[in-house]
């Protein structure tokens, strides 16, 4: 029995790597979307005009407030009816991008918002813009303030890369259900699919701590 589920996942490993390729990929490319529009959400949000704060509210309130799943099938589903078909791999990164672009809107702008008030009068009182004090004084200290929510959304990202299955893209969840529609042995395969998203949340992980412990080193010495 154990020599047997083995060999499958041996024969398997290809297919199933191929799909976490597809993952790494998917949750690659929404965090990098996701963080662009996160941070033009998080400047309205800041923003005195209130049109642009009210606009990125009702965004980031529709967007964390309801399923992914939805916004999935509302993209790839729901767009064809009006004239809009995606590729399935397109519609997963749009969706993707689109939901963590609501997360991290609100993780930057509390990070931005904890940096005391006097930081930017301090800047204006040496002739700096406020352009210039964001980029060079404020976005740097709310950085350290972020990286770990932002860390720990990314790791959501990973696993939430399993619902693009439900859309036919060939992602590592999505190749366990093919594997398991052939051989019929379900609880191997998706605990060889459990385990590789495992060790890609691990080493996340552990990449996210050595990172804040380098932060964290870097601010003490200064």
């Amino acid at each position: 029995m154990i020599e047997s589920s083995l060999k499958l996942i041996a024969d398997s490993a290809p297919f199933l790597l191929k799909g976490a390729g597809y993952t790494v990929g998917l949750s690659l490319g929404g965090m990098f979307f996701g963080l662009i529009l996160g941070f033009t959400l998080a400047m309205m949000r800041l923003s005195s005009f209130r049109a642009l704060d009210w606009t990125a509210r009702i965004y980031i309130s529709f967007f964390r407030g309801t399923p992914l799943l939805v916004q999935l099938f509302m993209i790839y589903y729901g767009l064809p009816q009006l004239g809009v078909r995606l590729e399935p791999l397109t519609a997963a990164l749009i969706g993707f991008s689109l939901n963590m672009a609501a997360y991290a809107a609100e993780i930057l702008r509390a990070a931005i918002a904890s940096i005391d008030r006097g930081q930017w009068e301090a800047a204006a009182s040496i002739g700096m813009t406020r352009t210039q004090t964001l980029y060079r004084t404020i976005l740097p200290q709310a950085a350290r303030t972020a990286l770990p929510p932002l860390g720990n959304s990314f790791i959501s990202l990973v696993k939430d890369t399993a619902l693009a299955a439900t859309i036919q893209v060939p992602e590592l969840f999505r190749q366990a259900q093919l594997i398991t529609a052939r051989t019929f042995e379900i609880f191997t395969m998706y605990l060889a699919a459990a385990l590789i998203y495992w060790v890609l949340a691990s080493l996340l992980a552990h990449l996210q701590n050595r990172l804040e412990a380098r932060v964290n080193l870097h601010e003490k010495d200064a």
